[in-house]
C-alpha cells in the first residue's frame, strides 16, 4: 500500500515517515499544490497513493483545498467508487469546523490530531487495508 505524507514541518515528517519505515512504500512532499502533482504523477505510473496523509495547515495549498482537488481529479481519472485514496487529515488544533468540512466537502476517511501517536496511525492505516 503506497503512501504519501504532506507535512509542512520537518519534525512531523520525520515522525510519520519513522512510524511506517520498512511497513509501507512512502513518498513525502511539503504542500497540497505538490501533493496534487505527486497524487497526478501516481495515477500516471500506474501506482496510484492508497492512503493520503494530509496535513490540513500547510503554506502555499492549504490540506483542505487539497482534498477537494483530489477527489475531483479522482473523478476525472474516472477512479471507480469505493477505490478512492483514504485520506486522513491532520491537524495540530481540534478544530472543528475545519475536521467537518475536510468530512462532507472532501469525503475525508478520518482525522488524526498532533502529535500524531504510532499506534493509532498504524490502527487506521490496518483499518483501511481490511476494507
Amino acid at each position: 500500500m503506497r503512501i504519501l505524507i504532506v507535512e509542512d514541518e520537518v519534525s512531523n515528517r520525520l515522525l510519520l515517515q519513522r512510524y511506517l519505515r520498512g511497513m509501507h512504500p512512502v513518498d513525502v512532499v511539503v504542500n497540497g499544490q505538490e501533493a496534487l502533482e505527486a497524487f497526478r504523477l501516481s495515477h500516471k505510473d500506474g501506482d496510484p497513493y492508497r492512503v493520503i496523509l494530509l496535513d490540513i495547515q500547510m503554506p502555499v495549498m492549504d490540506g483542505l483545498e487539497a482534498l477537494r482537488a483530489i477527489r475531483e481529479m479522482e473523478k476525472t481519472l474516472l477512479v471507480p467508487s469505493g477505490q478512492e485514496a483514504k485520506v486522513l487529515m491532520i491537524t495540530a488544533h481540534n478544530d472543528k469546523d475545519s475536521v467537518v468540512n475536510a468530512f462532507f466537502s472532501g469525503n475525508a476517511s478520518g482525522y488524526l490530531v498532533k502529535p500524531v501517536e504510532r499506534e493509532t496511525l498504524l490502527d487506521c492505516i490496518a483499518g483501511f487495508e481490511q476494507a
